[in-house]
């Protein structure tokens, strides 16, 4: 149970969802939820244990296998009064998104509102499960291909995004009619409890989504490993879904992993100027850079670097960072292990030669003495040697490399093992009919900043992934197929 005073802006309570029943681990271990903006520990969660995970999968398990029968209509109407209750409470869920990430409030009452589209768009597919009749080969027969659910599947959510990450995961996979076990990340857990709170109000049956809490290493493993976890769908790191395709191999498990990205933002010498400075502004700054889609290395056309560069760098300085409840232009980093990883790709990168355009970094004085704050960071390098152009940065931190050409930007772009998205700025029409084809990326951008669409789809290839998010290719990946063949001969 999630109890939430709106006024002081505490949790009175945390709790898993097992099997419809609020309850805490059996040993009372408890795990801290800090807020980034002053270090305050607002709330703990239980920390939950394997067999926590084992009674989760179990309930699951059993309420699938009745929901599967409801006619799939019926289930999307559940989901859509989910996401209609999320919307009623966009307040308070917006609040518990500040106070436990840190992102501005403005951008948290955005993504309560992404929360709830997915889940709308989830419903919408329910009258789209589709299959395929064949013509047979043999005489008097015919080949159905048909669609069921897997049965259970495991969400694992990242921190940077705790609310519309486990709609954009739920809804579809509830709609497709299987059971879900959220493990709400120890960072942020309280989102995905409010959200599994207005579930129960929403009328899905007992049992059928449950959430535990706690650490990756025990709960998400034995979570991964178990037998009766069919599906697992990640967000997160790399790191993080190397380890989970290891841990679902013995298994067979159907994984759907969205992982790191190294998005290049390549300007052009046609490009409008001020509408990519704009673009590049919102595409690495927003949600303090915590975002797999960002802007995260600089491909500028020699002949317009210098005007873009004075630009971007001009409104970088003049952001203002503060209190996330104020609305500043950026909050602050998640934690404090967070702002030193970004920290240190810095310094490893101006010992290796980056010339500093905008010193930001770290803040801690003043009205940032607590909490973990960053300033924008903007630096010029020579190649994609330097640390912050080989590594996903994660932070308000953006390289930028001067090119002589489109072709020079592609192949400086597509030199990385991340293919998740990227961005081009041009005017020129034959230029945006090669991009396709010539940038490895799942998600391309043109002419426009991040902010994916939930009828579309979102996949990384590569490095940043498997499978894919969102629209109706996402919702059918929440679908097993099954071949009949009927013969009445």
């Amino acid at each position: 149970m999630l109890d939430f005073d709106i006024q002081s802006g505490k949790i009175l309570k945390a709790h898993m969802l097992i099997d419809g029943a609020w309850v805490d681990d059996a040993a009372g271990d408890r795990v801290e939820v800090e807020n980034p903006a002053n270090e305050q520990v607002f709330a703990t969660v239980p920390l939950g244990s394997e067999d926590d995970v084992a009674r989760a999968l179990e309930a699951a398990h059993k309420a699938q296998s009745d929901w599967e029968m409801v006619p799939a209509v019926q289930r999307g109407r559940i989901v859509r009064r989910l996401g209609e209750l999320v919307l009623k409470r966009t307040d308070d869920l917006a609040r518990i998104i500040t106070m436990e990430q840190g992102k501005p409030f403005n951008q948290a009452l955005g993504e309560v509102t992404a929360s709830a589209e997915f889940l709308f768009n989830a419903a919408d597919n329910a009258r789209r499960i589709e299959g395929d009749i064949l013509v047979s080969d043999n005489p008097d027969e015919e080949i159905f291909i048909r669609r069921h659910p897997y049965g259970v599947v495991v969400g694992l959510t990242a921190w940077n995004y705790p609310s519309a990450l486990v709609t954009r995961k739920l809804g579809p996979a509830l709609v497709a009619g299987n059971g879900f076990v959220l493990l709400s990340h120890e960072i942020t857990p309280l989102s995905g409890l409010f959200i599994a709170a207005l579930a129960q109000q929403a009328g899905l049956p007992t049992g059928l989504f449950n959430v535990i809490t706690g650490r990756g290493p025990v709960a998400g493993q034995a979570l991964v490993q178990h037998p009766l976890t069919s599906m697992v769908t990640m967000t997160g790191s790399n790191r993080a879904g190397r380890e989970i395709f290891r841990a679902g191999a013995d298994g067979m498990k159907v994984l759907r992993l969205e992982l790191g990205g190294k998005a290049p933002f390549i300007v052009l010498e046609d490009a409008d100027i001020d509408r990519a400075v704009e673009a590049a502004m919102v595409s690495r700054f927003t949600n303090c850079g915590q975002i797999c889609t960002c802007n995260e290395r600089m491909y500028l056309h020699r002949s317009i670097a210098d005007e873009f560069l004075e630009k971007f760098v001009s409104k970088a300085a003049a952001m203002t960072i503060g209190d996330p409840m104020d609305n500043p232009d950026m909050g602050p980093k998640v934690s404090g292990p967070e702002v030193d990883k970004v920290a240190s790709l810095v310094r490893a990168s101006i010992e290796a030669g980056a010339e500093v355009l905008l010193e930001g970094g770290p803040l801690n004085q003043g009205p940032h003495s607590k909490g973990h704050w960053m300033a924008p960071t903007v630096l010029e390098v020579k190649d994609n040697n330097t640390a912050v152009v080989k590594n996903e940065v994660f932070g308000p931190v953006v390289p930028a490399i001067r090119v002589d050409g489109f072709d020079q930007a592609l192949a400086m772009a597509n030199d990385t093992a991340f293919g998740l998205s990227a961005y081009v700025f041009t005017a020129n029409h034959r230029r945006i009919m090669q991009t396709p084809k010539a940038l490895k990326f799942g998600e391309i951008y043109v002419n426009r900043a991040n902010g994916e669409q939930v009828h579309a789809f979102h996949n990384g290839w590569g490095q940043s992934g498997l499978g894919g998010e969102d629209g109706k290719y996402g919702f059918d990946g929440y679908l097993r197929k099954q071949s009949l063949y009927l013969n009445w001969g």
